[in-house]
């Protein structure tokens, strides 16, 4: 059987500029199959235009904590959510929404699940190097993944840095963030190389990629269209830190 390509991003973040980098640089590696971990809006200025991206270049997307803020029924929590969300049409929000919490493949004899934080839901964050419990616990079935059966690999997103950890028969892969990266200013996604289906015996691979892009291009869309919360957008582009250590370490 034919080996596959898949490419997988995560937490654009309504981020355009740097989303339409990693899909030309997908694009000109061949790859057609694309799933996307959620995250796709907030935070960032052009959400809905990601979302169109997302629904014309993306086979498949789940729900991130980010599409429930935004784009579910709960009040906005302050002006940036409220902002964010009427970016948004409508239908952009039906569909950000209706979006399963989790995905099940078969590659290469393995069952690969995909989602956005944790098999428990879109808002349990599992950070870098998790204890031997939350590493274990990432490859069970539960009923927000629909009780499918254990996985082999699980993959996915939001904390916006990128890794791999592996055990016997379990592999743990986190993809990074297109739009918001945490662990250095350039856009991370994976690509998933194995048999579609396929016996265990087929060979299976991992690749992380880092895409350049133009990050004060972005910074200036936000600033154009008055985005809340555009100053510290900014630098964590430029830095790749996290907003909350900004006042401690002195960032403006």
């Amino acid at each position: 059987m034919e080996r596959q390509r898949l490419a997988v991003v995560s937490d654009v973040h309504g981020n355009l500029t740097a989303y339409e980098a990693v899909l030309a640089d997908i694009a000109e590696r061949g790859i057609t199959r694309v799933i996307n971990l959620g995250d796709v809006v907030g935070k960032g200025p052009r959400g809905a235009a990601c979302t169109a991206l997302t629904r014309e270049r993306c086979e498949a997307a789940v729900r991130g904590n980010w599409e429930v803020f935004v784009a579910g029924q709960g009040e906005p929590d302050g002006e940036g959510q409220a902002w964010w969300r009427s970016e948004l049409s409508v239908e952009d929000r039906r569909w950000l929404i209706g979006v399963p919490g989790s995905l099940d493949l078969e590659f290469s004899g393995r069952r690969v699940r995909l989602l956005h934080a944790s098999p428990i839901d879109e808002f349990t964050r599992v950070h870098r190097e998790p204890d031997e419990e939350t590493f274990a616990m990432m490859f069970e079935p539960t009923p927000f993944t629909g009780d499918a059966g254990r996985a082999d690999v699980v993959v996915y997103g939001d904390i916006h840095d990128s890794y791999l950890a592996a055990q016997p028969g379990a592999t743990l892969v986190n993809v990074g963030s297109v739009g918001n990266p945490l662990d250095e200013p350039t856009p991370s996604y994976a690509i998933l190389e194995g048999v579609a289906g396929g016996e265990a015996a087929a060979p299976f691979g991992v690749q992380f990629v880092r895409v350049p892009y133009d990050i004060e291009a972005e910074i200036a869309v936000a600033r154009q269209l008055g985005m809340p919360e555009a100053e510290a957008w900014a630098i964590e582009l430029r830095t790749g830190i996290y907003r909350g250590r900004h006042e401690a370490l002195g960032l403006r």
